[in-house]
């Protein structure tokens, strides 16, 4: 990941340092397992577990020559340990290191994706309820629909996000499997205990059968878990984007003191930060596609899969790390001009009202379809002339035949049509489950 979209907590998972951090781990409890179990001896699991160590900058050099990265490991081990690293990797395939690890990164770059959205979770949260009551126009196809609210609208990115959670939490379940398993999966030279007792040391949990490798539809659901995490995000950007623009002005990201928007304009208040999150999202969707990619391998093992999952894992996690942080702080800081709201909604003269009256009309007798015509015919008279749909249905003859005066003013009241709100936010939050 470039260092412009990069998080340290990310960093310090998705690094060579770490990597070779739980490869050593992976390896010396495979020896500890081993010497409990009494097939290495006691005295040589100790002191691997007190001399094993690495450099990175050696196990790259190394690297270079033998073109093997677990070989280059194991000899830089091996250069610390000593005699007693003929024990080291017994009976063990590469994969059963680069797997067991992977899992671990995986785990805990999903553990780090998890408090970040626990957090822009309460932070939604937050902004939705302060916001319960704000009253604003709903749109249908970019037009003006029936009234919602600024609150509602974000209680419905809540409950996506919160599913976000669920299927995170699953897709870091899916991943947190090791393996000991041998070059084709049969536990040919350990035996399975051997698997299971290292799982359960690492925090994982042990497969039930592997070939060379743990299958990578586990990992495909991981990413993803990540790529929808990151559609909502976009869903959520793309709105305020909408929202932001001038002729609507109903919502605006925060903007600091000394930032400028444009080159060129001075004026320019740009939603930048959201623009950025619907550029990310689309990396998130094709970094899913390519861990679709690799499930398909030839036979027990090839190594198609690996080159991919040096660049999708890490630049994804750091992806949606990085998307997770900025929409906190936009929603957190974000701008919601309240007047703007009811201004906007005031430009189509009451025409929102029009569902009320047409069920009104229906409930006093009238057919369905003659009802729609007529507050139809009303309505375009709004649209073409400078009148209320109120006014225009006051003057039409048909519908005051069958409503009087206060049938017509109930059906435009705006707290009848938004009284079940309160309900909805009581019901959703009710759901919270994290």
């Amino acid at each position: 990941m470039i260092d412009r979209y990069a998080t340290r907590e990310m960093t310090a998972i998705w690094s060579d340092q770490a990597r070779f951090e739980r490869w050593q781990e992976v390896e010396v409890v495979v020896c500890e397992v081993r010497a409990a179990r009494g097939e290495i001896p006691a005295e040589a699991a100790r002191e691997i577990r007190e001399k094993a160590r690495f450099d990175t900058a050696r196990v790259l050099e190394i690297e270079a020559t033998v073109q093997h990265d677990v070989i280059a490991f194991l000899t830089n081990l091996a250069e610390h340990i000593g005699p007693a690293s003929r024990f080291v990797h017994q009976g063990m395939t590469s994969s059963d290191l680069l797997d067991t690890a992977f899992a671990m990164q995986i785990r805990d770059a999903g553990t780090v994706l998890r408090a970040a959205l626990v957090e822009l979770l309460n932070t939604v949260e937050a902004k939705a309820v302060a916001h319960r009551d704000t009253v604003m126009m709903g749109r249908s196809h970019g037009i003006h629909a029936e009234p919602t609210t600024f609150g509602l609208k974000l209680l419905v990115y809540w409950e996506a996000l919160r599913r976000g959670l669920h299927r995170l939490d699953a897709g870091i379940a899916e991943c947190s499997y090791g393996q000991i398993s041998g070059a084709v999966g049969t536990h040919a030279h350990l035996d399975p205990a051997v698997g299971e007792a290292v799982c359960e040391k690492l925090g994982l949990v042990c497969a039930p059968v592997s070939t060379q490798v743990l299958q990578r539809d586990r990992h495909a659901a991981f990413l993803g878990a990540v790529s929808l995490a990151g559609a909502t995000l976009e869903q959520m950007a793309v709105e305020i984007r909408n929202l932001q623009r001038t002729d609507v002005h109903e919502v605006e990201e925060p903007f600091g003191k000394g930032q400028k928007g444009s080159s060129a304009m001075p004026h320019k208040k740009n939603p930048i930060v959201s623009e950025k999150i619907t550029g990310m999202a689309r990396l998130l969707r094709g970094y899913a596609h390519a861990a679709t990619e690799n499930v398909a391998l030839w036979h027990e093992r090839d190594i198609s899969h690996s080159s991919v999952e040096r660049i999708i894992f890490p630049d994804a996690c750091h992806t949606l790390h990085h998307m997770l942080r900025k929409m906190t702080w936009l929603i957190d800081g974000l701008v919601v001009f309240e007047d703007q709201m009811r201004a906007n909604m005031e430009k189509v003269r009451g025409m929102y009202f029009s569902q009320p009256v047409l069920l009104a009309l229906t409930e006093a007798g009238m057919s369905r379809e003659d009802a729609y015509a007529r507050v139809q015919t009303c309505a375009m008279r709004v649209w073409d002339e400078d009148v209320s749909l109120r006014q225009a249905v006051g003057e039409d003859e048909e519908i005051t035949a069958l409503l009087d005066t206060a049938t017509l003013d109930r059906c435009f009241e705006l707290d009848h049509q938004l009284r079940h709100v309160p309900h909805l936010f009581t019901r959703t939050l009710a759901g919270k489950d994290f």
